[in-house]
């Protein structure tokens, strides 16, 4: 009589005792992270997996509706690499996510991240795109089964009109790139990460007094809980010049020093730190179906251990304030084109938190005087820092096209990557 396995992950005909063993060895590796949720590895008995994996929603609604656009997506253009779509609900449903406002039964991508993972894993660059830029939303299916027009309007509405699928269709109309897999986060989910972990520091230039956001912090050093990280990353009107681009930066700061503490032995070497973090990160989880469990997980993510936080790359796509609504954003081109071109290639790019002092950029708008809300230089059309150097037209890395300027050297040398003002994971913590 020949035993049958049941289904599941590792199942195999070679007998239950076997396949218990050869799961309990994948899952003392099992890896779980990307920069909004954890990049570790852990272990854990066979009953905590099975209550991990099963914390996490699979976003099935949302991959029947790609799949019904599949012919008019991107193609992947680079075996291995991988783009992932990080979007933080604004949602007021749910366990303890009313006490942030009420719950109209609609919600918005308060912060969406395009993240790309390079295919030799020894990069990820982590691209914010604002809420209030100006986009073309393709019609969307409703939570009702009905469809919306299409429209001219604001990125966020995407999220509110057609959730997941929705956002992603307009981030890919947007980018040209192929996102290959998404996952939403929720408020709750966000602050008992940082509870699981004791707390994130970072390094605030002035005190902070924020009754909307109910935060009061000091100068200096701090570390934020749970709660203080949620406003911390959430505020806006009284932090900074109280511009959007300014809180994403602070955004990404944070996660910055987010991505120092899983990665430090405090944490990975603690399973009384990790299981709670994996345990919050995956209960505030909804994936598309290939991810929803910590085996997809881990496929995903198992060489992002070994990326360096100097290798770890935040940045705000290039904006600049709408023409026609102050309050609103438009994309800086062709620099945004150079961007998005870049990383559906899998090219790389490069950040520094100022720009070159000797880009054209820099010097022509210090000329101008023209700034965005930001106090972030840019000149529309100007190639600027994007783009100095950068010879050659971009619509395939893999077959460059010259654009009359010869690179020195060998035919074949490839242009110097363009900077982007942006930080590192290594500089999001205090020094």
């Amino acid at each position: 009589m020949t035993d049958s396995a049941g289904p599941g992950t590792g199942a195999s005909p070679t007998g239950a005792g076997l396949i218990r063993r050869r799961r309990r060895r994948w899952v003392r590796y099992v890896a779980l992270g990307v920069t909004v949720v954890v990049v570790g590895a852990v272990g854990v008995g066979w009953g905590a997996y099975e209550k991990l994996s099963g914390n996490i929603t699979a976003d099935n609604d949302a991959a029947a509706e790609l799949a019904r656009y599949e012919k008019e997506r991107p193609t992947a253009l680079v075996r291995g690499a991988q783009n992932i779509l990080l979007i933080g609900s604004d949602s007021r449903s749910g366990d303890g996510n009313r006490k942030y406002g009420r719950d109209s039964g609609t919600e918005r991508s308060d912060t969406t991240i395009l993240l790309h993972l390079a295919a030799n894993r020894q990069s990820a660059t982590a691209v914010s795109l604002p809420r209030d830029l100006m986009v073309d939303v393709p019609s969307c299916r409703r939570k009702d089964g009905t469809r919306a027009r299409p429209a001219f309007a604001m990125f966020n509405s995407a999220f509110e009109v057609g959730g997941s699928a929705c956002t992603i269709r307009t981030v890919e109309k947007l980018t040209n790139i192929r996102v290959d897999h998404h996952m939403v986060v929720d408020f709750h989910g966000f602050k008992d990460m940082v509870d699981a972990v004791d707390g994130v520091e970072v390094c605030l230039k002035e005190p902070i007094d924020d009754k909307a956001a109910k935060l009061k912090l000091p100068a200096g050093k701090v570390v934020l809980d749970g709660e203080q990280a949620l406003g911390y990353v959430r505020a806006r009107k009284s932090i900074g010049d109280g511009s959007d681009t300014e809180r994403m930066e602070r955004q990404q700061r944070f996660l910055g020093a987010l991505v120092n503490k899983v990665q430090s032995n405090d944490v990975l070497l603690n399973p009384a730190k990790l299981y709670p973090m994996l345990d919050a990160a995956t209960s505030s989880l909804t994936t598309d179906p290939d991810l929803a469990s910590l085996r997809g997980l881990y496929d995903l993510v198992r060489g992002m251990r070994d990326i360096p936080t100097e290798r770890v790359q935040f940045l705000t796509v290039p904006r600049t304030s709408y023409a026609h609504d102050a309050n609103r954003d438009q994309l800086v081109e062709p620099a945004a084109h150079k961007l998005f071109t870049r990383l559906r290639a899998d090219a790389p790019v490069v950040v520094a938190k100022d720009l070159p002092e000797d880009s054209a950029a820099k010097s022509e708008n210090a000329a101008s005087g023209r700034s965005d809300r930001a106090g972030n230089s840019y000149k529309r059309g100007d190639e600027g820092a994007y783009d100095s150097a950068f010879d050659y037209e971009e619509e395939s890395f893999g077959n460059r096209k010259s654009k009359g300027k010869q690179p020195a050297g060998p035919a074949d040398t490839p242009p110097p990557a363009p900077t982007f003002r942006g930080n590192t994971a290594a500089e999001g913590g205090c020094g």
